[in-house]
């Protein structure tokens, strides 16, 4: 097949960001650009491609980039069920988040590290993007596909444990069971958390917090979702309680995470050890429950 000219790639580029930006209703003109300018296929590999459809996956037979520009997941480890993820999705939220030029992004769980680039595309030179991988393939592969990105750096190490570096906005590209402590802690004043919270694998949501003091972030649960488990982040026993708020109470009333030490009451949607997700709004100042109210719940989970 004979090499495709630039402007036809290019134009695929712009039809697939206009498709998204009608599916998600964007809003934001610079995530379009991401969109209609990073190049997919550096990050998805050389044809064939695997291309998830409804249960499993099938193989694209022409070597035509243009393949790659549209609303679908490709295998990037299929054995292990890795793909890079929808773009529809990660373009919703995203533009929702607001990432804006000079910030700083934590991309855990970055893969190749395609939305590493369109979160690059977004903070500018000015800005920076520290992506981690746990798989030693993928970060490399990251490394190098990311190369034209200086103000992205890949890290190839666990995204459960920090720390990290203090970021404006940490973005979690697999599902997790509850918040994590290092997550948390590296979200700067007025920062944002953007994670997929799950029970199992096809039963979750996105999550985002945005911190509002050292103990408290404003939370919102909004979409389902379905993702492969992030390693580290998951509490077996965690799982079946919010698989069972899932079931029965409605993620709507969720208003806040808290990090206080505090009692299990009804304000309590989902309480843990260190974190809880709850019906109260979230407060800029601390107010410590007294010792005798506080509850020395065991940690669990990594």
């Amino acid at each position: 097949m004979r090499p495709l000219a630039a402007d036809a790639i290019q134009a695929a580029r712009r039809r697939f960001a206009e498709d998204l930006r009608f599916k998600t209703r964007m809003t934001s003109q610079a995530l379009f650009a991401a969109f209609a300018t990073v190049p997919r296929e550096r990050f998805v590999g050389p044809n064939p491609w695997l291309i998830q459809g409804w249960g499993n996956y099938w193989v694209t037979e022409e070597d035509d980039p243009r393949r790659v520009y549209h609303d679908t997941l490709i295998a990037l480890n299929p054995v292990k069920r890795i793909n890079n993820g929808q773009p529809s999705l990660w373009a919703y939220y995203f533009d929702q988040l607001g990432v804006r030029v000079g910030t700083h992004v934590l991309h855990l769980g970055c893969g190749t590290g395609y939305y590493s680039a369109i979160l690059a595309e977004l903070v500018g030179p000015q800005g920076k993007v520290v992506a981690i991988e746990i798989e030693e393939d993928l970060a490399e592969r990251a490394r190098v596909a990311l190369v034209p990105w200086p103000q992205a750096t890949v890290l190839c190490r666990d995204g459960a444990h920090g720390p990290f570096e203090p970021a404006d906005f940490v973005v979690v590209s697999a599902g997790a069971t509850h918040p994590l402590p290092d997550w948390l802690a590296a979200v700067e004043p007025a920062g944002k958390l953007l994670f997929p919270l799950t029970a199992t694998e096809n039963l979750g949501i996105m999550t985002q917090l945005t911190r509002v003091s050292a103990t408290s972030f404003a939370a919102r649960l909004q979409g389902g979702v379905g993702f492969i488990e992030f390693h580290g982040a998951r509490d077996p026993e965690v799982a079946i309680r919010l698989l069972d708020a899932f079931r029965h109470n409605r993620t709507s009333e969720v208003r806040s995470l808290r990090c206080d030490p505090h009692g299990r009451d009804e304000s309590c949607w989902l309480h843990g050890a260190g974190w809880c997700f709850s019906r109260h709004d979230p407060v800029a100042a601390e107010n410590p429950a007294p010792a005798s109210e506080v509850e020395t719940a065991p940690m669990h989970g990594k």
